[in-house]
């Protein structure tokens, strides 16, 4: 769990679970009245899965990415600061008949910098919470600000013996 105080739950996100809401997001895409689209940006890192998997749906072949940093990170390396958001590579343009996709957008810190960047792109996401979730146009599922989401990327399977052979009820432990 996230040692943050402010996340009182979470939640794990399975590949398959992730790959369905792709393909549903895909499906809403597809039928969107601001299609078709010239090509997708992905927002580094987490929007890299979901836009394989829409690109693949949706036949595009233009895929570029916005490369985004918080200032926690690799400090001194942007090429454009603002809003406590560094860019590491933009893009050109105003983002006109493109999609724009992300994992999760969570406080919208760098969605609502990405979005003045951007400002014609459709912002399509797999996950929003109540605070991010003005900024973007399109998403799968909403959760509350204070769940953590795992994605699979994030979290690492295991076998767990039976609780007869002693395994212990919500360890996840394999030893």
């Amino acid at each position: 769990m996230a040692t943050s105080s402010r996340y009182d739950d979470e939640v794990v996100i399975s590949w398959p679970e992730l790959h369905r809401d792709a393909r549903y997001l895909s499906e809403l895409l597809h039928n969107h009245p601001s299609g078709p689209w010239k090509g997708i940006i992905a927002i580094t890192r987490g929007g890299l899965v979901p836009a394989a998997l829409i690109a693949r749906e949706l036949d595009l072949r233009l895929i570029d990415t916005i490369c985004v940093t918080s200032y926690s990170s690799a400090a001194g390396e942007a090429a454009q600061q603002q809003s406590g958001v560094n860019v590491l590579k933009g893009v050109p343009g105003d983002g006109e008949g493109m999609l724009l996709v992300d994992d999760l957008v969570d406080t919208g810190r760098t969605a609502q910098f990405v979005r003045k960047l951007l400002p014609k792109a459709h912002f399509a996401t797999l996950y929003a919470k109540p605070a991010g979730r003005p900024f973007v146009d399109t998403c799968v599922k909403e959760f509350k600000q204070n769940k953590w989401i795992y994605f699979p990327w994030d979290i690492d399977y295991r076998f767990v013996k039976t609780i007869k052979d002693g395994g212990r009820a919500g360890s996840g432990s394999a030893d």
